[in-house]
């Protein structure tokens, strides 16, 4: 198993508390939850890897009890998993979770397209411009978990020019079960799949294709992109 060099380090990130007005940082079990899965959609923790609390806490300066929080996070998000008589492991996801993962994630996308292309809102489409520029300079920079990340951003962003609350919160509810399927089409066995570059470009196509406004023409190419994005094991 190979893992980051990362403590955490750095200023806190302020977050508003709920019902409150005051700023608070997040907790060290939020950043260290961050921390372990930046490691897993990046492919520093590989599918099967198996969770070594002695070494998560050393690496990440922190002690067991709030590791073993923020590993409780995970396992509620679908990233890792804990087994008997081998602790806490990355999931790894099978053909069948794959597809079902797909196959939702492509409902959701096609409910977005159905109800917000033509987009009226100039702005929800610029989010989509936003997200792809992410998208961009991750690749530019040869950060996979953050293009992980972005593509997800991107991808949601697609699902939110319908302007329908209830959908943008039903697709955000697999929203790390479709990143660990993003991470392992980039990051298993990737001499098989494309490049960073023409990753992005795929998603540049579909923008544009966004922008024309013919959502039957969008339908089409989400439905090729989803095909190359899932490929077959």
């Amino acid at each position: 198993m190979t893992a980051a060099e990362t403590p955490l380090a750095g200023p806190p990130v302020l977050a508003r508390r709920p019902g409150r007005g005051r700023l608070e940082a997040p907790s060290l079990v939020h950043l260290a939850a961050d921390a372990v899965r930046q490691r897993i959609l990046s492919g520093q923790l590989a599918p099967g890897d198996r969770l070594v609390e002695e070494r998560l806490t050393d690496e990440l300066g922190i002690s067991r009890p709030p590791l073993r929080e923020a590993l409780r996070l995970l396992q509620q998000e679908g990233l890792i998993e804990t087994r008997p008589r081998r602790g806490s492991v990355v999931t790894t996801l099978t053909d069948q979770d794959v597809y079902e993962i797909l196959t939702l994630r492509s409902a959701l996308e096609r409910l977005g397209v159905e109800l917000g292309v033509p987009v009226r809102d100039p702005e929800r489409l610029e989010v989509c411009r936003r997200a792809l520029r992410r998208m961009e300079e991750c690749a530019e920079a040869e950060d996979r978990g953050a293009l992980v990340r972005s593509a997800y951003d991107f991808h949601s962003s697609i699902v939110a020019l319908a302007g329908h609350r209830r959908l943008d919160e039903s697709y955000a509810a697999v929203q790390q079960q479709v990143m660990l399927c993003m991470a392992r089409n980039l990051y298993t066995r990737e001499h098989e799949y494309e490049d960073l570059p023409t990753h992005v470009a795929r998603h540049r196509h579909l923008l544009e294709v966004i922008e024309a406004g013919d959502p039957d023409a969008v339908l089409a190419e989400l439905a090729v992109h989803g095909e190359r994005s899932f490929l077959k094991r």
